[in-house]
């Protein structure tokens, strides 16, 4: 009976030690997903002054991709919102904004279609006639169409669920001690 009891206190004080140091790994564990949920964070916003003040973009964009594709609790994953989470809004507006300052050299293409048009059809009346063929000569001639996919400046990026960095090793960890303190526990019960 005394080595029975002997036994059971040392299973108790072995399923101790192995609570204390589940409570460790897991506050390790809560505390390095904060870790890399800040980072992610810091990255995007990094990325979001690049795309603002007209820095290199692709740099910090791979940056945070190579980030959360790496680290778990860093999702940037299009949730129930109808747009991406990444968005590059001021990249795409200059793009756009160049397309159109293109788009109005448009102009003398206009007049010169009307020009045309004129010899072409000079005793047609204006609307039945001319449109048609201005419309054609505009559509042969124009150099610049606005074309640009937004969905090419909206990005998506998913976390994996275990990652070789500390918030995965801590959680690893935490799962064998937790198993351990209760399998200790259990014998010491039982015991």
């Amino acid at each position: 009976m005394a080595e029975r009891h002997k036994k059971n206190k040392k299973y108790k004080l072995l399923s101790l030690l192995f609570f204390l140091l589940f409570s460790a790994s897991a506050i390790i564990f809560v505390f390095s997903l904060r870790s890399n949920y800040s980072h992610m964070s810091t990255l995007r916003d990094n990325l979001y002054a690049v795309d603002q003040n007209n820095g290199d973009v692709t740099t910090a964009l791979n940056n945070l991709r190579n980030f959360v594709t790496g680290h778990m609790n860093t999702s940037l994953t299009k949730n129930n919102s109808l747009y991406p989470p990444v968005q590059l809004e001021y990249t795409y507006q200059r793009l756009l904004q160049s397309q159109l300052t293109k788009q109005s050299d448009n102009t003398k293409i206009y007049t010169d279609a009307e020009y045309y048009c004129q010899k072409t059809v000079p005793n047609g009346f204006y609307g039945a006639y001319r449109i048609p063929c201005v419309e054609n000569y505009i559509n042969t001639h124009s150099l610049y169409k606005i074309n640009i996919d937004p969905s090419l400046y909206q990005f998506s990026f998913l976390s994996p669920s275990w990652s070789p960095d500390l918030a995965g090793f801590s959680m690893l960890a935490t799962i064998i001690l937790a198993s351990l303190c209760l399998i200790f526990f259990t014998v010491s019960i039982i015991g």
